[in-house]
């Protein structure tokens, strides 16, 4: 199957779920992250802001608040297909860009090394059990994750993840990836 039919499938099944199952499964989910050192270690955490169907992060943003952590969100430029990653300490501090995504407002946030995130919670798609995912096809994670040294891992809900992705020589897989149901370590082999 080709990435953009394995896409269009993903995307109808999580349209598919249902708000309980979409809200518990998150929570779910946002706890298994919790738990692990990766997080509990981390002092600046990149994160995406979700939109539903995708795993909320918006719950993890504010556990990581909490904690006193760096929460710092992908800024976009699509002229480039690069993004970099500002500190966000506020709802607010978001806008509407393209796609209906939320980003940092530039002039209300700093931006932050590639080198100071310690830990990428990396979005996507569809995973596979040895790390390989298809993203959202911007490729902005592909690019940025060809130069990134801290630790990576992915949400997911557990119908998410299969068995086997078509791998391209440019893909980088994540170190863990979390569902609902368990915790895949699949870099460790």
């Amino acid at each position: 199957m080709k990435k953009i039919d394995l896409r269009n499938e993903m995307k109808e099944k999580l349209a598919a779920l249902e708000q309980p199952e979409y809200e518990q499964y998150s929570y779910m989910i946002a706890n298994q992250l919790f738990k692990q050192s990766m997080w509990m270690d981390a002092e600046t955490i990149g994160i995406t802001i979700s939109r539903k169907p995708e795993v909320d992060t918006w719950q993890i943003i504010r556990k990581g608040w909490e904690l006193g952590k760096r929460i710092v969100v992908p800024k976009c430029e699509p002229s480039t297909k690069e993004m970099t990653f500002r500190v966000l300490t506020a709802f607010t501090q978001l806008e509407k860009i393209y796609y209906h995504l939320f980003e940092p407002i530039e002039k209300e946030t700093e931006a932050v090394a590639q080198k100071e995130i310690d830990l990428l919670l990396v979005p996507g798609l569809l995973f596979c059990q040895n790390g390989f995912r298809i993203g959202f096809g911007g490729g902005y994670y592909d690019r940025y994750l060809t130069t990134f040294t801290g630790k990576t891992a992915s949400l997911a809900f557990s119908f998410q993840v299969v068995e086997k992705l078509p791998v391209e020589d440019h893909d980088i897989p994540v170190q863990t990836i979390m569902t609902e149901k368990s915790i895949l370590y699949p870099t460790s082999n």
